[in-house]
């Protein structure tokens, strides 16, 4: 699966509406269960006062951001990938036990920026107090495959700053876990073939990409039917990167200028 999802955004950007923000964003499952998230709530619910709703809130967020957060300290800092695994795991238990979250300010900047923020300040703190975690040393550790991460770092052009890196790892992320939700949803649905579609022309690397005709005649579909399908299945990954973008930002302004920043495009 393609990781540069600039091709995928010059695709689903030009068919957006409105329409495609409204409605009840998708659950998280987590390692703690079932997460109804509503409006804004994972950010909100990162600060409260319940250690469980935090956690589960925390788990969320980590989806998104433990990789910006892996590879941004391998690139910056050359640390060692052991190193890094254990720094990305603290740094999210300091999330948790409320350590940064709580001075987060929307209305300052992007909460991509206020982390990668964080992360310099606690490693530049480790450094000078010589407080890096042991492995092993009791804190809850979240379950993040460092392997593959470290198999995505080899890719990387070393020409690229790691603070242009954090960002194109934090669409990454979004991106997919967004593709995730949608293969979940298309599943409950009983859908999968237009999200089979959706992977096969969107998300795969293939070159040339195969024409709706060559797909149509492949699954046996009418070309009709490939169009259609496939239109359907790049309006739901929209909406869930519209309610993903909502369940990670604050306020309706940040919201807004997510939004326009990875998309290109203003909610009404």
């Amino acid at each position: 699966m393609s990781t540069d999802w600039l091709p995928l955004v010059a695709r689903i950007a030009p068919h957006y509406t409105s329409t495609h923000v409204q409605g009840t964003p998708l659950s998280v499952t987590s390692q703690g269960g079932d997460f109804p998230l509503t409006r804004h709530s994972v950010v909100l619910a990162a600060k409260s006062d319940d250690p469980a709703v935090r956690l589960r809130a925390i788990e969320v967020i980590a989806a998104a951001y433990w990789k910006p957060v892996y590879k941004y300290v391998r690139m910056k800092w050359s640390v060692e990938a052991e190193d890094a695994a254990d720094f990305t795991q603290d740094f999210f238990t300091r999330l948790l036990e409320k350590e940064f979250l709580d001075s987060y300010d929307s209305g300052k900047g992007r909460l991509s920026t206020f982390l990668r923020t964080c992360a310099d300040r606690l490693f530049l703190n480790q450094i000078r107090n010589s407080n890096r975690l042991k492995r092993g040393a009791g804190n809850p550790h979240l379950s993040l495959d460092f392997n593959e991460a470290e198999q995505e770092l080899a890719t990387i052009a070393r020409s690229e700053s790691p603070e242009e890196r954090f960002d194109k790892e934090w669409v990454a992320s979004l991106f997919g876990v967004c593709v995730e939700r949608l293969r979940a949803r298309c599943e409950f649905d009983g859908k999968m073939i237009h999200f089979e579609l959706f992977q096969r022309y969107d998300l795969e690397d293939a070159d040339p990409r195969p024409s709706y005709a060559q797909l149509a005649t492949e699954l046996g579909l009418a070309a009709t039917d490939v169009t259609n399908y496939l239109a359907f299945a790049r309006r739901e990954f929209r909406r869930c990167v519209l309610d993903q973008l909502r369940e990670m930002t604050a306020t309706e302004d940040e919201f807004r200028r997510e939004a326009q920043a990875l998309l290109g495009v203003e909610p009404k």
